[in-house]
């Protein structure tokens, strides 16, 4: 495989396909808000996806489930204002599409026309493929998202790796495939077996980008927030924890407190 970078004035669908071709892995992470949005995208990154994963990073809530279509849109127009190169990708949150092609297109496009995204991503195989080709006939990019799907998590019943068993993992091939028919430029999989993925990489001409799913895959996603160790009681296996950023934090607030207890801050040089 490549280990070279192309050099794209703009990351879109038709790039990320490219490097797939290519042999070029492609790099994904998530951002809900300007600040980090601006400084991934600077360093580098081809996709940003505002996942709905929101709900618990930024919202605190236990599942992705209660995180609004007009909050999704919030923190995608925070992303894409601070976005220069990178794929913007933004999650269609539960109950703005399931059973409803209709409703489907009609959240895609409002998040589209209201947070200037360059793509939606949603949940599921064979059971939303009538949303996923309704939501195309727009001319709006879709990502697809199998194996582990935290909006089913109350169906599932845990976060436990998914399509163990041959009957699930069959069932898994047959819808990547379909969603690669339906239209989907690219499809996520998530904590699934290694093999498992990289026979699906293998068997779909599109961009296979895994999150716990080994690395014979054509990219790579990770929470940005659990990436950097903002995050401190996830511990999943997949997780490489690039800086431990909770800790630095933490250590750098207890001596903003001391300062300012201590009057030390501000000195003179820090006042008008």
């Amino acid at each position: 495989m490549s280990v070279a970078k192309s050099d794209f004035k703009k990351v879109t669908t038709n790039s990320v396909q490219e490097m797939k071709q290519n042999g070029e892995k492609i790099s994904m992470l998530t951002a809900y808000d300007f600040t980090l949005a601006k400084i991934i995208d600077s360093a580098g990154i081809d996709v940003i996806l505002v996942g709905d994963s929101a709900s618990n990073v930024m919202a605190g809530h236990e599942t992705t489930l209660p995180i609004t279509l007009d909050q999704m849109i919030y923190h995608a127009s925070s992303v894409v204002r601070a976005v220069e190169r990178a794929l913007v990708v933004v999650d269609l949150p539960f109950g703005s599409y399931q059973g409803n092609s209709k409703t489907a297109l009609n959240s895609s496009i409002k998040i589209m026309k209201e947070s200037g995204a360059h793509a939606v991503k949603l949940e599921g195989g064979v059971e939303v493929l009538t949303s996923v080709r309704r939501i195309l006939t727009a001319g709006i990019p879709v990502m697809g998202h199998l194996g582990l799907t935290p909006q089913s998590i109350y169906k599932f019943g845990t976060y436990t790796v998914r399509a163990k068993e041959e009957e699930e993992a069959e069932k898994l091939i047959s819808d990547a495939k379909k969603l690669e028919e339906a239209g989907c430029f690219a499809l996520v999989l998530e904590k699934i077996p290694a093999k498992l993925a990289a026979k699906v990489a293998k068997a779909i001409s599109i961009p296979v980008i895994g999150i716990g799913a080994g690395g014979d895959v054509d990219g790579q996603v990770l929470v940005l927030h659990d990436m950097l160790g903002m995050t401190h009681e996830f511990h999943p296996r997949f997780l490489r924890r690039y800086l431990n950023l909770y800790e630095d934090i933490n250590g750098a607030v207890q001596n903003y407190i001391t300062d300012v207890k201590s009057s030390d801050f501000p000195n003179e040089k820090e006042q008008y």
